[in-house]
């Protein structure tokens, strides 16, 4: 939820050292994904020539395609300020978010701090018996997209393909799967196909 996320960027805000890079850097992947919906493979590869203006480049992508993401005006304000903090860390690379040593951070360092930043909220272990993962910040990104599509079938039809477009889908087909976490937008759809079909039978 919204809430829980304010609660993980606070948490990530307080890590240890507070005089270092690390807890700005923490709080600021976590916003990234989630107001971005970018895998976390994509936020982990961006360079500061990624970032122009309010855009996003993101290179090297899980099909292999390149494709420039728009960004709200909030989320160009907080990588502004981010950035500030860290072109003041001198490194023999151009990665957005790096390691106390310096280098490009792993996946396997992210996953440590968000489980950990997890346990420190008290978010317990929902339905399935497990806590939330990274990637479920994209799936929060892809639900709110959804959730804000204008009624009408060819109106969600042009925002899935948008949406699709954005989030790197190689097949539309996968977008539709989020369809199944937004009850609102199920309900719409279900009502026009028992309206279809009732035209039918008439």
């Amino acid at each position: 939820t919204p809430q829980e996320v304010d609660l993980l960027l606070q948490a990530a805000a307080r890590l240890e050292p507070q005089d270092s890079l690390r807890p700005h850097m923490y709080s600021a992947l976590f916003a990234l994904l989630y107001v971005t919906g970018l895998r976390i493979s994509e936020v982990l590869a961006l360079e500061f020539d990624d970032f122009n203006s309010d855009t996003l480049l993101v290179r090297k992508t899980k099909f292999k395609k390149s494709r420039r993401i728009p960004l709200h005006q909030t989320a160009v304000a907080g990588i502004r300020s981010y950035l500030e903090r860290r072109r003041r860390v001198t490194t023999e690379n151009e990665f957005l978010f790096i390691s106390v040593r310096g280098r490009r951070l792993d996946k396997s360092s992210v996953g440590w701090v968000f489980r950990r930043l997890l346990r420190s909220i008290g978010l317990s272990p929902g339905r399935l018996g497990r806590r939330p993962r990274i990637h479920d910040l994209r799936h929060a990104f892809a639900t709110r997209a959804l959730e804000t599509c204008p009624e009408g079938r060819d109106n969600v039809g042009r925002h899935m393909l948008a949406l699709s477009t954005y989030l790197g889908h190689a097949h539309i087909s996968d977008t539709y799967w989020y369809l199944e976490a937004t009850p609102t937008l199920m309900r719409d759809i279900a009502g026009s196909c028992e309206a279809l079909m009732e035209e039918g039978l008439q």
